[in-house]
């Protein structure tokens, strides 16, 4: 195949971490960019999204997705720009969202058109489809209407309240008219849920010394919804809480 004089930079899994991530557990290169074929793509990364299930896929260990391969690059959530179209469905400077390689230029070959989906920077900023209008948002949105079925003045308990689905989950609840109660970790983050998400209480696990009384306070006609983001104790501790046909 032959090549052009187009470099990318890319970013490659060296080392699995230890503890936090560094600079030196990853390895960046640079590749050529291979001339399009028919039905080919070639996008341009505008925005990454950097989530916190990425540091789960750099240990070698079984989990609901593979791990990343050693000296293959980094994969998630990517905007990019067409910049150059040998396939009908796109044109040059269109949009395109999907789970692609951490690679500043690529090429999307015609097999895996499939697996990308144009977004529009006319309708919302192109950094939303990462979030509200990304795996964020759908996440949220789909968990609480199609799982949590809710219903008008029930009670709606959210852990992991102030991450990035958990601050969704409860701004959507007040618009469903639900009474919103959040668990997180720190006064500062419940702060944030009664102040800008519209949480109406809050409980902080790491300064209350029993969770079942702190969620039977803060929940007094019970748990209608748990949508639950951390398992574990916190979750042994709402189901002395949960009301008879509650969701979660």
């Amino acid at each position: 195949m032959k090549k052009i004089k187009i470099m990318s930079k890319v970013i490659v899994l060296d080392k699995r971490p230890v503890g936090t991530p560094t600079l030196s557990d990853f390895k960046f290169k640079n590749e050529d960019i291979v001339d399009l074929k028919d039905g080919d793509l070639q996008i341009k990364s505008e925005y990454v999204s950097v989530d916190p299930y990425l540091r789960g896929r750099m240990s070698d260990a079984k989990s609901y997705v593979p791990p990343f391969e050693l000296g293959k690059p980094i994969t998630s959530g990517i905007v990019a720009k067409v910049v150059a179209s040998k396939n009908k469905d796109f044109q040059e400077g269109d949009y395109i969202s999907g789970i692609l390689d951490w690679k500043e230029e690529q090429i999307i070959s015609s097999e895996k058109i499939k697996e990308i989906r144009k977004v529009d920077a006319n309708q919302a900023p192109l950094s939303a489809y990462l979030g509200i209008l990304g795996m964020t948002g759908l996440t949220a949105y789909l968990g609480l209407t199609e799982i949590g079925k809710p219903k008008e003045g029930e009670t709606l308990l959210v852990s992991g309240a102030a991450g990035a689905v958990g601050s969704v989950v409860g701004q959507i609840g007040k618009i469903l008219g639900l009474r919103v109660v959040g668990i997180a970790g720190s006064d500062e983050k419940i702060n944030l849920l009664k102040s800008e998400f519209g949480y109406d209480e809050g409980i902080n696990y790491n300064t209350i010394k029993d969770m079942k009384a702190a969620i039977k306070e803060a929940c007094p006609n019970g748990v209608d919804i748990y949508f639950d983001n951390v398992g574990g104790e916190i979750s042994d501790a709402v189901l002395f809480s949960i009301n008879k046909f509650a969701r979660m």
